[in-house]
């Protein structure tokens, strides 16, 4: 099965989620006055689905590849984010726990994502003759 579009990737639709997810979160009062940190955490959350996206739309197996790490490197920032949300007291336990665990699982598909690119001799359309 070949996909056609970003929104078809299973990364991209648990990335979309973890951004949106990250946002509702980030809405309530406890957020309001640490406004840089707010900002931060939904910025990396969002640069997840936002560089999975870029990276395919640009056609080409290494220009994807290199997205790809950007968006697990922008995971793991968030997960960080996550862990400092806690230390501060702004969420609990039980969302806490929510979101280190949807991080670890989507940097793992990420990572599969990127060993499935690199041994599937995918060159892209970019590198397609005639174009």
């Amino acid at each position: 099965m070949t996909i056609e579009k970003f929104e078809d990737l299973v990364i991209w639709q648990i990335g979309r989620e973890l951004a949106k997810e990250i946002y509702q979160l980030t809405k309530s009062d406890c957020w309001k006055e640490d406004f840089e940190f707010r900002n931060q955490i939904r910025s990396s959350s969002g640069s997840v689905p936002d560089n999975i996206a870029e990276g395919f739309e640009r056609e080409g197996d290494n220009e994807f590849v290199n997205f790809l790490s950007i968006a697990k490197g922008s995971c793991g920032e968030c997960r960080s984010q996550i862990y400092r949300a806690f230390d501060r007291d702004y969420i609990t336990k039980e969302q806490h726990d929510h979101f280190i665990s949807k991080t670890k699982t989507l940097s793992v598909k990420i990572h599969n994502t990127i060993n499935s690119v690199n041994k599937s001799g995918f060159r892209g359309n970019k590198f397609k003759r005639g174009q």
